[in-house]
């Protein structure tokens, strides 16, 4: 080989081992500083309450069909189907070997808003710390301090199932960088507080995007379509389209979607059913001005 072809080569390498690092660097786990989390005082436990209901965190990490008390039992394990796998949510209660008992602030808050794990490691985004990115460090630590008065469970959810390249963790930190942010998904009115408040919640622990929004190949949303409707990642129907003018809720006035959202009956006085069952029964268990709040964000919305 002449040495104007060794060189060339050399080049290449030298190339890709630093695009290789460049890569790295710019995806890597990125908690927050500590300094994020100090000097939160004690959490209110109420307002925790109140925060784990919005973010339905008992509809992915309860056992399957769990009613009453044992909807606080955050064992994990149950299955959620996509397009890029099985995913087994874990254990969350606060067990101190099985669950997030031996955890701390920082580390909870890191995976709630920055998908970092207790070890340094990228979560997958079907934990939706997309959408969790805009929470409050405050809402963090009430809801961490309401966790720890929960029941324990030794359970041990399964690892996730999912095939090549999408097993690949490095690979998230792409992803990240393409979408995870904590902007706002629409331009309301925030000097009106009702509506600010139903942004937070909506766009931040309420998720709703997650599964009412569109996304593309990669598995990020269509930020054009907030909202409009999307496939059902368990491979049944479609989520319905939430904003003004659709088919689904268009016609209800900001009162019929805070009444369904309390008692889960629609203005024709059909129920709420499929995986929206569990949503609303969230739902319930918030104040009512946080249901109004919603429903005046879901009615403030660009029609899709």
């Amino acid at each position: 080989m002449g040495r104007r072809a060794t060189r060339f080569l050399s080049g290449l390498v030298l190339l890709a081992v630093v695009g290789a690092g460049a890569f790295w660097w710019l995806t890597k786990p990125a908690p927050w500083d500590a300094a994020y989390w100090a000097g939160l005082g004690e959490p209110d436990l109420a307002n925790g309450e109140r925060v784990f209901w919005a973010g339905g965190c008992t509809s992915c990490h309860a056992a399957p069909g769990a009613k009453d008390d044992a909807r606080l039992v955050l064992a994990g394990g149950r299955p959620l189907k996509s397009p890029f796998g099985t995913f087994y949510p874990p254990n969350i209660s606060p067990d101190e070997t099985a669950g997030v008992g031996g955890w701390t602030l920082a580390a909870f808050g890191n995976a709630m808003t920055r998908g970092v794990g207790k070890d340094g490691e990228h979560l997958y985004p079907s934990f939706p710390y997309g959408s969790y990115a805009r929470m409050s460090p405050k809402d963090i630590n009430d809801l961490w301090g309401f966790m720890r008065t929960l029941p324990k469970s030794d359970n041990v959810a399964p690892p996730h199932d999912l095939p090549f390249p999408f097993n690949i963790r490095l690979t998230l930190g792409g992803w990240k960088l393409l979408y995870l942010n904590d902007a706002p998904r629409v331009d309301v009115d925030t000097a009106d507080a009702k509506l600010a408040r139903g942004q937070y919640l909506v766009e931040g622990p309420g998720h709703c995007g997650e599964c009412h929004t569109p996304r593309n190949a990669l598995g990020g949303f269509e930020a054009d379509r907030w909202l409009a409707g999307a496939p059902n990642p368990e491979g049944e129907g479609r989520i319905p389209d939430i904003t003004p003018g659709s088919k689904s809720i268009g016609g209800w006035s900001a009162s019929d979607i805070a009444s369904y959202l309390e008692t889960g009956f629609t203005p024709e006085f059909d129920s709420v059913g499929g995986s929206m069952v569990e949503v609303q029964q969230n739902m319930a268990k918030l104040p009512a001005a946080e249901r109004e709040a919603i429903a005046a964000y879901l009615k403030a919305l660009p029609p899709s």
